[in-house]
């Protein structure tokens, strides 16, 4: 029992620390809105989807493998040393080149030289910290990896409120005073990197003592098994990068302006609703699946989670995209920005179906076969890059919209296929495509009739409809649930 009360423990607190920074997305997505233009909006988008691409590229698998080698040598010193010291030079080797190279990159991506030396910094400092996590996490140390990266995450939005909405008004009331020194017109772009990088520069001075308390020995023999390992997470993670980032960069390839890939980007986020979720739901059961893989009823059990995941999701899918007129006055308050919310249905569902296609993907991870996920990612990053070069230039962003649907839907398909080859789940799957089916034609309903998207009664009606049809489906397993309560109360 207490093996099971500290797994969930630590599940719940590295839960909060990966969730929480994605929550945090929400409240800035609205203060970008207000203070930017949505050209300077597209930047921003634009750097962070690089951001994601180079902290994949930086960190080259090496912080999996970690893991990997720590629980399997006995020499686990060896192995902290070995990797920091990869991590370490690996990463001045970076800064020193990009830091040359930043007027090239500048004039190359049209993005200013000032954003591209902030964004260079904070993929360093980002790179440096990835094994100190780590060994955090390896040393079952969540409260200190949480308190971390949580403190992390709170400096920067309070950073990006102060600079953004706080300091314009004190340098204008003061302007003999200290702050009027650190004010510049028109730098909010900059203020945002600014922010960031202070946020990562205080994680690292946190996490530094963790460089002096190792010993500087590098064993090459280790090392070359470690990366040979992270290889194929290296080319997952690029794979999943073109998947899920790589959108807002072809936009701009294939010149498509600065306007619409801001507008896109900003009613991107709404899709967030979904992510949250299946990250939620996949922290907290992930570590039961591998728990329960010798069990029984593994299979059933399995089928059972799969299935309840696609009931709550369809309804949650539903409810976004139903109220989406609600919701893009929270997140995306400027009316200027709401040309791109005809992409926001596809999002959503697209983000669903990488939670279903998740949930199936257990079967390769219980066989130990994670490559195969890698080559499914591969196969997903091939349909991103075909479609959005087909379609942007025909349909502009609701081309990568169509591309990210069906990317994460090939996905979804070929784990299902594949898994019950290899690894056969008892999938209800009469129900979960009667799930998919109710939750596509009510969300096209409340969207696309222009009667409907305007009268909020029917849509109450509606998510009534569907949640009588979620208890008249479900009531036995609900009930089941609802007398264990009574019970243990």
């Amino acid at each position: 029992m207490t093996l099971y009360k500290n797994l969930f423990k630590q599940t719940l607190i590295y839960g909060l620390a990966t969730v929480l920074p994605r929550m945090i997305s929400f409240l800035l997505n609205p203060l970008y809105v207000d203070t930017l233009p949505k050209q300077e909006f597209a930047d921003v988008s634009i750097v962070f989807a690089w951001l994601v691409f180079f902290n994949v590229m930086l960190s080259y698998g090496m912080e999996t493998a970690f893991f990997r080698f720590y629980n399997t040598e006995d020499n686990k010193k060896n192995v902290i040393s070995t990797a920091t010291i990869s991590i370490f030079w690996s990463t001045i080797g970076f800064l020193f080149l990009a830091l040359l190279s930043r007027k090239i990159l500048s004039n190359w991506s049209g993005i200013n030289v000032e954003y591209i030396t902030y964004t260079i910094w904070i993929l360093a400092l980002d790179a440096l910290v990835i094994i100190p996590f780590s060994k955090f996490r390896a040393e079952k140390k969540p409260m200190k990896y949480a308190v971390i990266k949580i403190g992390s995450v709170l400096v920067n939005l309070s950073l990006n409120v102060f600079f953004l909405i706080f300091l314009p008004s004190i340098a204008k009331t003061n302007p003999t005073g200290f702050f009027n020194t650190i004010y510049f017109e028109n730098f909010q772009v900059g203020y945002i990197f600014v922010s960031n990088l202070i946020a990562s520069l205080l994680t690292f001075i946190v996490l530094s003592p963790n460089y002096f308390k190792i010993k500087w020995h590098f064993d090459t023999t280790l090392w070359k098994k470690m990366t040979t390992y992270g290889f194929p997470i290296l080319i997952a993670g690029i794979a999943f990068a073109i998947n899920e980032h790589f959108d807002k960069i072809l936009l701009d390839w294939l010149n498509v302006s600065k306007s619409d890939i801001g507008a896109y980007a900003a009613c991107y986020k709404i899709g967030m609703f979904m992510v949250l979720f299946r990250t939620a739901f996949t922290l907290g059961i992930e570590p039961f699946f591998f728990s329960h893989a010798s069990s029984e009823n593994a299979q059933q059990t399995y089928a059972t989670i799969t299935k309840y995941f696609v009931v709550f999701g369809s309804f949650i899918c539903f409810f976004v995209i139903a109220f989406i007129d609600i919701l893009k006055q929270q997140l995306v308050p400027q009316s200027s920005y709401w040309d791109a919310i005809k992409v926001v249905p596809l999002i959503v569902l697209a983000n669903f179906f990488l939670g279903i296609y998740t949930n199936l993907s257990v079967w390769y991870k219980l066989i130990d076969k994670t490559k195969i996920g890698a080559y499914i990612s591969i196969i997903g990053a091939i349909v991103t890059l075909v479609l959005n070069y087909i379609l942007i230039p025909k349909i502009s962003y609701y081309g990568s919209a169509i591309a990210t649907i069906a990317a994460y839907g090939t996905m979804m398909i070929i784990s299902y296929k594949l898994g019950q080859k290899k690894y056969p789940i008892p999938y209800d799957i009469n129900k979960i495509l009667t799930y998919l089916v109710v939750t596509i034609t009510f969300s096209a309903i409340s969207f696309y009739i222009p009667y409907v998207r305007e009268s909020y009664p029917i849509k109450i009606l509606l998510s009534a409809m569907f949640l009588y049809f979620i208890y008249y489906n479900e009531k036995t397993m609900l009930l089941q649930i609802l007398n264990r309560k009574k019970l243990r109360s």
